[in-house]
């Protein structure tokens, strides 16, 4: 199917397969894609279109097809917004959330409240969003933990365009996090679908990587594992911070206090669902 080269043409006829699609964010997802094939803002695009601009969209149909088939956007201009910055992302690597960057405003606070430069580490980098975060927005020295082969290509890429500071530990968390030492941050956004609950989205069932979705029948096993052993480096008032899925606060806030942990509390997210618990170490 031909994509008018009229801007405003172009930017209604792909909000309409979009749509058709089942693509929520159709209008803006329209833009975002036409934007980053013309190498412009969406500022600059809107503009473009009201001058009635043509350009050569020929080439842009194969794009438009790839996300029609619900392929992540992400991965088809390659980049994610996160907080301040913006990260380079695709197949093999977890897409970073609106809702964790509020999670990672709290470890962020935490460490711009200490009187000295904090300790930090990302568990489960991923593509690096919250490291680099924590690194770009606090003075602490920062570490980042990630397991999978595919996410460190990702992670490594990430921090060393936006924070080569950040220093990147490759391997399971369960044994690299207690090697680490006086820490005042453990933050952490795990796998937390239980096994059985597969996402209904297809952007998220077909394309996130499972070690980064699912954790037990119960989808707390990384949680559980990570309320035992982040005691180990975190100096005493150290702060744990956990995103979860929406209902299991409950389960979390009472899985940290049968480890010990002291001064637990849940965090919602922009929608005032529990996405989020932190606690401090005894």
């Amino acid at each position: 199917m031909a994509i008018p080269n009229l801007l405003t043409e172009a930017i209604a006829e792909i909000s309409s397969r979009l749509e058709a699609a089942g693509i929520v964010s159709f209008e803006a997802e329209s833009e975002v894609l036409l934007a980053d094939f013309l190498q412009v803002s969406r500022g600059e695009l809107r503009a473009l279109a009201m001058t009635g601009e043509e350009r050569d969209l020929l080439d842009l149909e194969p794009l438009v097809e790839r996300r029609v088939s619900r392929e992540p956007l992400q991965h088809i201009t390659g980049k994610a917004p996160f907080r301040s910055i913006e990260l380079k992302v695709g197949r093999g690597v977890f897409i970073p959330r609106f809702e964790t960057e509020l999670v990672t405003q709290i470890a962020i606070d935490y460490l711009n409240s200490l009187p000295t430069p904090g300790r930090a580490v990302d568990v489960g980098t991923g593509s690096g969003a919250i490291a680099i975060s924590l690194s770009r927005e606090s003075s602490a020295t920062v570490f980042a933990i990630e397991q999978s082969e595919e996410a460190t290509e990702y992670s490594r890429m990430n921090i060393q365009e936006l924070a080569p500071e950040v220093e990147l530990i490759v391997g399971d968390f369960a044994i690299e996090l207690p090697r680490l030492q006086d820490l005042d941050v453990v933050i952490s956004n795990p796998p937390y679908i239980p096994s059985s609950a597969v996402p209904i989205d297809p952007e998220v069932r077909d394309y996130d990587p499972e070690l980064a979705l699912y954790s037990g029948e119960d989808g707390l096993n990384a949680i559980r594992e990570l309320a035992a052993c982040a005691q180990i480096p975190l100096r005493s008032g150290g702060l744990l911070v956990i995103e979860h899925a929406d209902g299991q606060s409950d389960e979390v806030r009472e899985l940290l206090l049968s480890e010990g942990w002291r001064s637990v509390s849940v965090h919602p997210d922009n929608t005032g669902r529990l996405r989020a618990v932190s606690a401090l170490r005894k």
